[in-house]
């Protein structure tokens, strides 16, 4: 059997995870505070789950491609901008964003208000990407473009070239 199929076989007895309003694991990136609803462990890896809150005129990451998992993006309250390629998006509460592999993407808060979104990465392998970024900033190394675009190649991502 292959370890794909036995990730995706039922559990024998499968373990419900309940993840409280004040529970998760907290992470944060300068203006942007994100709590870890489901990092991956309770569903064999398929799937995370994460709820973001950007400050007001909070830039994301460089805009990028992430070669190995689906990422979603389900906006909360607020705006979100999403540049995809050439084109912005302003997405309103209510709004999903799906950004499948391979599509150029990033996001800002350009408003006024905190905006709050709910993300998925399908598989989890992300996750580890926002860890490894928070360990930078706690370890006093600045989150500078390069520094940031080091780290998302270590999780089959690399940045949009010549995009912005």
């Amino acid at each position: 059997m292959t370890e794909e199929a036995k990730t995706s076989e039922p559990q024998a007895d499968p373990a419900v995870s309940v993840v409280g309003p004040n529970d998760g694991e907290t992470i944060v990136l300068g203006t942007t505070r994100m709590r870890v609803l489901e990092d991956g462990s309770h569903t064999g890896h398929r799937l995370a789950i994460a709820e973001s809150v950007l400050a007001p005129h909070t830039q994301g990451p460089p805009q990028h491609r992430h070669a190995r998992h689906d990422e979603g993006f389900y906006v909360l309250s607020g705006t979100v901008r999403f540049t995809v390629g050439e084109e912005d998006y302003d997405a309103t509460a209510g709004t999903l964003v799906m950004v499948p592999p391979g599509t150029p993407h990033t996001f800002a808060n350009l408003t006024d208000q905190p905006a709050v979104m709910l993300s998925t990465f399908t598989p989890d392998l992300y996750v580890q990407y926002f860890r490894d970024l928070q360990a930078a900033l706690i370890g006093g190394r600045p989150l500078t473009p390069q520094a940031n675009i080091d780290t998302m190649s270590r999780y089959a991502t690399q940045p949009a070239t010549g995009l912005t």
